[in-house]
């Protein structure tokens, strides 16, 4: 797999990375620790040397399925992870204080099995908290070798130009995809002008631009998508059009839906590097596939065409998880 570069900020990383927290949180049950290191084992044998985590996932969990997954690779490898809630619980209020986020990065370390975070990002903006004493707090990690870069996360632009002039920013993780398109507004922009790189999570919305969602899917009980407007049955009926029109464009490619939702984002800049995640063997392969996927000029204009005529329904996130959500 070809790399890319995050920004100005010299990180490079393979073209598509692996977000791993479905395999421990968020999607239902926990996958079974074996199955879950031989997709993060597979991921790097295919080629994906990028992989993200979170204390919150689990919480603690991920991290130590990460560290033990990757221990015998790690210096092959950029590790990304994220401070930047009350305990670790992405419940419970944001908590970006300078000592919070040092005692985070020790923890990490220890659950991560290493001695430097490739990739710290700040999960949440903390209104709480000046931007510019997170960054300088992680700037004194990165002064002392403990972590290598700093990263944020559903920031706005004011707040990611702020922290950038303390400690410069080398990426931006927020949701980007053909259904959740807000990051062209301001922020893409932002990130252009400032060198800073993107990494969109959830570029195959959730799982539903992959065509295997439907408005009669049950989701598991423990499954988030169950609270997520965007995913009521009655959007997800008005949304399949959007699945239909990408369908019609993959059959056209000899893709599959998943594949052109990625090497859609891919070719959007070439400093913006996906990250999918996945629990199942078949479907990373399908993911890592659509690195090789090109889309020409035409196939662009054609996506952008078949878009307009879509209007996707339904909010991203439920109301209390999308007041956290820097602007």
């Amino acid at each position: 797999m070809q790399k890319r570069k995050l920004g100005n900020s010299g990180l490079e990383v393979s073209t598509l990375g692996l977000g791993c927290m479905g395999l421990s949180f968020g999607f239902g049950p926990a996958t079974e620790k074996s199955a879950a290191i031989k997709v993060i084992q597979t991921a790097f044998e295919r080629g994906v040397t990028f992989f993200d985590t979170a204390e919150c996932y689990g919480p603690f969990t991920n991290e130590e399925l990460v560290g033990e997954a990757l221990a015998p690779m790690r210096d092959e490898v950029v590790i990304a992870t994220k401070f930047g809630f009350q305990d670790g619980d992405s419940k419970l209020p944001t908590d970006s204080r300078p000592e919070r986020i040092r005692a985070v990065a020790e923890a990490s370390l220890k659950r991560l099995k290493t001695d430097r975070i490739d990739l710290f990002y700040q999960h949440r903006v903390d209104r709480n908290v000046p931007i510019e004493d997170v960054a300088g707090a992680v700037k004194d990690l990165i002064q002392q070798g403990k972590v290598k870069h700093f990263g944020m996360s559903e920031a706005g632009a004011q707040s990611i130009r702020r922290a950038h002039a303390v400690q410069p920013v080398a990426a931006l993780q927020s949701e980007y995809s053909l259904w959740w398109r807000e990051p062209e507004e301001s922020v893409l922009p932002t990130l252009e002008e400032l060198g800073i790189g993107f990494v969109p999570f959830s570029p195959l919305g959730k799982g539903f631009l992959t065509g295997a969602i439907n408005e009669t899917t049950a989701f598991d009980q423990g499954d988030f998508r169950n609270i997520v407007p965007r995913f009521s049955e009655e959007n997800r009926k008005a949304n399949a059009h959007l699945v239909e029109v990408l369908g019609q464009i993959a059959d056209g490619k000899g893709a599959t839906r998943a594949q052109i939702a990625l090497a859609w984002l891919l070719a959007q800049k070439p400093w913006i590097v996906p990250i999918p995640g996945t629990t199942k063997l078949h479907r990373l392969e399908e993911n890592i596939g659509a690195a090789a996927v090109e889309l020409s000029g035409n196939d662009l204009s054609a996506i952008e065409a078949a878009l307009k005529q879509i209007k996707v329904v339904g909010d991203r996130y439920p109301a209390q998880m999308q007041q956290r959500v820097d602007r």
